[in-house]
């Protein structure tokens, strides 16, 4: 059996930390990053039922005593860098998944810098002194174990799971810490009597792939076993561009969902595009009030990374949400991610033939006539920065919840 070489780092309450950092008369206290939507809490805020992605509102009547700070969106950044470059002064298999969160395999630099757990006690040592920010970290055999354990670890923890104490330690858990395990399929294992990892792994197969499905009923039951065969991908090229926006309590309307569409859109195609990329296949979710999720997805016949073809898309994706539930008045996340990507190939113009979907093919006219818009918009952008031009829709739409400096930092591949 392998060791246990795997690390998973976790800054805590990461948002929430750097702005206790930075002023210290917000620590011991409960905060939350954001204003009309909790972007991030702390664990103080926490202890009250206070989430990110809750509306502002919800947030204050669970704790009264809640602060709310705006957000220092460079430090954010700058401070994920430095804390995350620290694992990268021990091995070079570094893959990092979020802006405060990374994995990294230490199996062949035990000779430079000792055992797993000495290299993790260092990184933790370093961050609190060199960063000046609280980090977690697990240590396993598989990345799906060692994710769990800086879980457990938290806040401000180091566990390590020896390989003979794998299963002893794993199914005790509860299930809501696997990775897939979500509010709904939580709730639906809970209603089968099934709440640890244990108990999850003792369920016949066929029986959980009819509560879950057959991919996620497979997929489960193999972590529950630790059998985990993904290695780390440091520096691999991206399968897919996302971006998501948590709204808080809105309504499910075209007034509400247009414009967070096309705001999206256009930082995902601005970014496929500085990187000569376009993708086929859209894909997008809806996150409701209840906190459950719908995902509907279409593939294209042309690749795109148009900001309007994009938009476009995605709000007809999301219109068929809508249709198809119509008891539904409200959302809480709007997200879309574009996949099946591929080189940006040079623009080849083509002849109006009446195709169905001509008005979202790239080499159509209108096609056409919007990539060129886009690339001058890269330029002026490019040159006077993100606010010096941009979409009517999207910079008239009014105040922002979310501040588009975190929304930047926020977004990840979905």
């Amino acid at each position: 059996m392998d060791p246990a070489t795997i690390l998973h780092a976790d800054l805590d309450a990461f948002y929430a930390s750097v702005e206790q950092l930075y002023d210290p008369a917000l620590r011991g206290r409960p905060i939350a990053v954001g204003g009309g939507v909790v972007l991030a809490a702390s664990y103080e805020a926490k202890a009250f039922g206070v989430r990110g992605g809750m509306s502002g509102r919800q947030a204050r009547e669970l704790c009264p005593e809640l602060v709310f700070v705006s957000g220092r969106f460079k430090e954010y950044q700058r401070l994920g860098d430095a804390a995350i470059a620290i694992l990268g002064d021990y091995t070079p298999l570094v893959e990092r998944i979020s802006i405060d969160e990374a994995f990294a395999d230490v199996a062949g630099t035990s000779h430079l810098f000792g055992p797993p757990e000495a290299v993790a006690r260092l990184v933790r040592q370093r961050v609190r002194e060199e960063v000046g920010l609280p980090i977690s970290i697990g240590v396993a055999r598989t990345k799906h174990l060692a994710k769990i354990a800086s879980q457990v670890a938290k806040p401000d923890g180091l566990v390590v799971v020896p390989p003979e104490t794998e299963m002893t330690f794993l199914h005790d858990l509860p299930v809501g810490l696997m990775w897939g395990v979500g509010p709904v399929t939580g709730r639906r294992l809970h209603e089968a009597g099934i709440d640890t990892i244990g108990q999850l792994a003792a369920t016949p197969g066929k029986s959980l792939e009819d509560l879950v499905g057959v991919a996620a009923g497979q997929k489960l039951a193999a972590l529950a076993w630790n059998r985990d065969p993904r290695v780390i991908a440091s520096g691999q090229r991206a399968r897919s561009v996302g971006a998501q926006s948590a709204l808080g309590r809105q309504a499910f309307t075209p007034r509400v969902v247009r414009p967070t569409l096309r705001h999206l859109a256009d930082r995902i195609c601005s970014r496929m595009r500085a990187r000569d990329l376009a993708g086929r296949t859209v894909t997008v979710r809806v996150r409701l009030a209840d906190m459950r999720s719908v995902t509907r997805s279409m593939t294209l016949g042309a690749s795109v990374a148009a900001t309007a073809i994009l938009a476009e898309v995605a709000e007809e994706l999301v219109e068929t949400v809508r249709r198809d539930r119509p008891s539904e008045r409200y959302l809480s996340l709007l997200a879309i991610s574009v996949s099946h990507l591929g080189p940006q190939s040079a623009l080849q113009l083509e002849f109006g033939l009446g195709l169905a979907d001509e008005h979202r093919r790239p080499g159509a006219r209108r096609g056409a006539a919007r990539w060129q818009a886009d690339k001058a918009m890269d330029r002026v952008r490019g040159r006077f920065g993100w606010e010096a031009i941009g979409y009517g829709g999207v910079m008239l739409e009014g105040r922002r919840s979310v501040p588009d400096a975190f929304r930047e930092l926020a977004e990840k591949d979905l």
